[in-house]
């Protein structure tokens, strides 16, 4: 018996097979091609969604982003890979029709419409919200590291480059030191040219000066670091070592697993971006109120408050110091109507808060208020004569509308 032969690859057949055949009905790359043909590039922003008059035909910017979505769903980044992809994956044939742009014209389109991607985003989470596939019940927020093309030679610090301002100058005071002995010995016998020497100096004093203009750039914009090659990226701790990197936010819908938002930092760590990726979340899926799960990295005291403020219901591990998070608010005198306790504005929940009631939106959470009445003392510090008058000389004197002792001295107590 003999194996499983394969067609003969010159075989000619009568009627054609044709590509669409090969695409089965619930492949995602008809999704991907239905989703970009019905999307309006330029409520997007997208560069060139109109075709140009005059000159060659460039590519249609839709089947350019069809190919970008198709790197993106399949973990295909590098804009020659994508390239060799139109020419051997039968997905992308059939996506763009045997079109086969080169990889220039890949990376091109995908740098000068980096802001108007994010668009294309939220008009896709537009388009799930109305087929109805998001829960909106929960949200899980959560960093990831994303290496940058910037290397750690090219990224300083105030501390670095201190470092190699000094190196330089050791480096320049040891080359003239090896120009005056040159001149006392033959010419033989020098390691160095003159001219050679000269060359040297004058490139580590060209260099000194870019680096003390990076240090200047640094400490009057109060910056910490300057990368060259990827200015947003920063020095930050990824896997156990340091790079260059982009600190990535995203937030996920429990329900569908799929992404609500996402926001590229520069934040070393995850600290203080809670309710700044929350509310995105918020704002894509159109909620005016939304319950956030976040790892101990978010747990910063002032954040978890303006969360609060802003309709977020955050869950995050509490402090080390105590075992719930606690806040002190001045009070504030306000008629609180059950309108304003159901309503979900920032400024309406920050008011019941001052006012000493829980908001209806956090009524079955485990929030409290305590409204505290304190006598403030008073600072005024009172005289000889009249301290004596009130209680004698050397005496402690009890001021009883404000609950404090004066000292003989006049001090409160």
């Amino acid at each position: 018996m003999g194996y499983i032969t394969g067609e003969n690859r010159g075989q000619i057949t009568l009627f054609p097979e044709t590509i669409d055949d090969y695409i089965t009905e619930d492949n995602p790359v008809r999704v991907i091609d239905a989703f970009i043909n019905h999307l309006d590039l330029e409520k997007c922003q997208i560069n060139r969604f109109t075709p140009a008059k005059e000159g060659r035909p460039a590519y249609d910017p839709k089947d350019l982003l069809k190919l970008y979505l198709y790197g993106y769903f399949n973990k295909v980044r590098s804009s020659r890979k994508l390239m060799k992809e139109c020419q051997r994956n039968i997905e992308v044939m059939w996506l763009l029709r045997k079109l086969t742009p080169d990889f220039r014209t890949i990376a091109d389109f995908r740098k000068n419409n980096i802001k108007s991607l994010k668009n294309v985003f939220k008009a896709f989470v537009k388009l799930c919200l109305e087929m109805n596939l998001y829960q909106k019940e929960l949200i899980a927020i959560d960093g990831s590291k994303f290496k940058a093309v910037n290397a750690k030679d090219k990224n300083y610090t105030i501390g670095k480059l201190k470092d190699r301002i000094k190196w330089i100058e050791e480096d320049v005071a040891k080359y003239m030191a090896a120009l005056d002995q040159g001149d006392k010995t033959e010419k033989d016998e020098r390691p160095y040219s003159k001219e050679e020497l000269q060359k040297k100096i004058k490139e580590l004093t060209e260099r000194k000066d870019l680096y003390e203009g990076y240090m200047q750039e640094l400490t009057e914009n109060n910056l910490t670091q300057k990368s060259i090659t990827d200015p947003e990226a920063k020095l930050m701790k990824n896997n156990g070592k340091f790079d260059v990197c982009y600190n990535v936010q995203t937030a996920v819908d429990n329900g569908s697993h799929m992404l609500a938002d996402f926001q590229v930092t520069d934040n070393v760590g995850d600290y203080g971006l809670l309710t700044t990726v929350a509310k995105g979340a918020m704002e894509n899926l159109e909620v005016s109120t939304l319950e956030t799960v976040a790892d101990k990295g978010y747990r910063a005291l002032e954040d978890v408050y303006d969360s609060l403020v802003q309709g977020i219901i955050p869950n995050t591990p509490l402090l080390d110091s105590g075992n719930a998070y606690t806040y002190e608010l001045e009070y504030a005198e306000t008629v609180i109507t059950e309108e304003l306790r159901n309503s979900c504005k920032s400024e309406d929940i920050a008011a019941c808060f001052k006012a000493g009631v829980v908001p209806s939106l956090y009524k079955d959470t485990a929030i409290e208020i305590e409204v505290i009445e304190t006598l403030v003392p008073s600072t005024k510090v009172k005289g000889k004569e009249e301290r004596e008058s009130e209680g004698g000389k050397g005496s402690f004197v009890r001021d009883p509308k404000t609950d404090t002792a004066l000292c003989p001295m006049g001090y409160i107590l």
